[in-house]
């Protein structure tokens, strides 16, 4: 059978990245448009690339429940939904998406000149977007001062944590995306004795080593996004978060994005976050920084982008690239993939 081949999501953290979410205008000039730019956005990638061929540029290109329907139609990943909020002692609040282009590289201008690109391709099909450049700050830390992705699972754990497998065949080697754009009261954080910034976060500020689990408070941020499965085996995701910025403005922010093989595990570290475990044993992080945007998506299978020129949505909301049924399946029923867990081009 042939492998399936991801997006780069599980591609090491960089310097530079540009966060660009965009609302389509709906309507199938639009959904046309947007399966030619997924056909052809390896290419882009690679024409911008060859002009700093070690700069690792890459991009994921994911897209939102609803504009999922109207640009692909059926059949869909299992576990696609628009993200809820959840309203606790703080709010995660559910913004409009349609795309998200998560563009990364060790350098800021092979991100902007990328997204230049794919927002020209748009064109007039874009009804609104907020594009967010992230940067590398110091030594992985973010703008509160701490060391951020510590726990980030590596090699085939992080694929295992990210990449659908055989539990949707017709979307093995998809991810879920779930993004938040945080702002931070930076003069309040920074107000609070380090000690207790400590007890918050769960580790230690400068040396980055984690507090022993004896001592961690009830609501620290990394017990509240520790999870576990029924058997008592941890849930992981992979975080590529990024600081971001504007000092005429007074903003000062943490661009959240977190990639997993189903999207129940973010949401459930969130529904800890913001409603508590138990229900009012919040993370007190959220005292100072405030989620303004949320939105999940799908970033399908490289091969899904390539074949997307092809497909075209019927009456009947079906869907399929040329030469496959609108169940995914190839003439001869098969799916014509194995499972992309261990496959080393991940």
């Amino acid at each position: 059978m042939q492998s399936i081949v991801s997006q780069q999501v599980t591609a090491k953290v960089t310097r530079a990245a540009i966060f660009l979410v965009v609302v389509l205008k709906p309507g199938p000039a639009q959904a046309a448009a947007c399966r030619e730019l997924c056909g052809d956005m390896a290419g882009l990638v690679r024409a911008v690339g060859s002009r700093e061929p070690d700069g690792g540029l890459t991009c994921i290109t994911a897209f939102g429940s609803d504009a999922w329907d109207w640009i692909f139609g059926t059949p869909r990943p299992r576990e696609l939904h628009p993200f809820g909020e959840i309203v606790g002692r703080h709010h995660a609040v559910s913004t409009p998406a349609d795309l998200l282009f998560h563009v990364r590289a060790g350098r800021m201008d092979l991100c902007f000149e990328l997204v230049s690109h794919i927002s020209s391709r748009l064109g007039d099909s874009i009804a609104s977007a907020d594009e967010v450049q992230g940067f590398g700050y110091f030594d992985n830390r973010d703008l509160i001062g701490f060391v951020d992705g510590t726990e980030n699972p590596v090699a085939q754990a992080a694929i295992d944590a990210t990449i659908v497998g055989d539990e949707d065949p017709a979307f093995a080697g998809g991810s879920y995306v779930l993004i938040q754009k945080y702002l931070h009261d930076l003069r309040a954080w920074n107000a609070v004795p380090e000690a207790e910034q400590e007890r918050i976060i769960g580790r230690a500020k400068q040396s980055n080593i984690e507090t022993a689990d004896s001592a961690k408070a009830p609501y620290a941020h990394n017990v509240l996004t520790s999870i576990t499965d029924e058997n008592g085996q941890p849930l992981e995701i992979l975080r590529d978060n990024m600081p971001f910025g504007d000092t005429a403005k007074g903003e000062f922010g943490t661009y959240f994005i977190g990639y997993a093989c189903s999207p129940a595990r973010i949401e459930k570290m969130l529904q800890n976050m913001f409603v508590g475990d138990p229900p009012g044993n919040y993370d007190r992080l959220l005292d100072f920084s405030k989620a303004v945007t949320g939105a999940l998506f799908f970033a399908p299978s490289a091969e899904f982008l390539e074949q997307a020129p092809t497909m075209a949505v019927g009456a009947d909301g079906a869907g399929a690239p040329s030469g496959q049924d609108a169940a995914g399946t190839a003439g001869d029923g098969s799916l014509g993939i194995r499972s992309l867990k261990g496959d080393p081009r991940s």
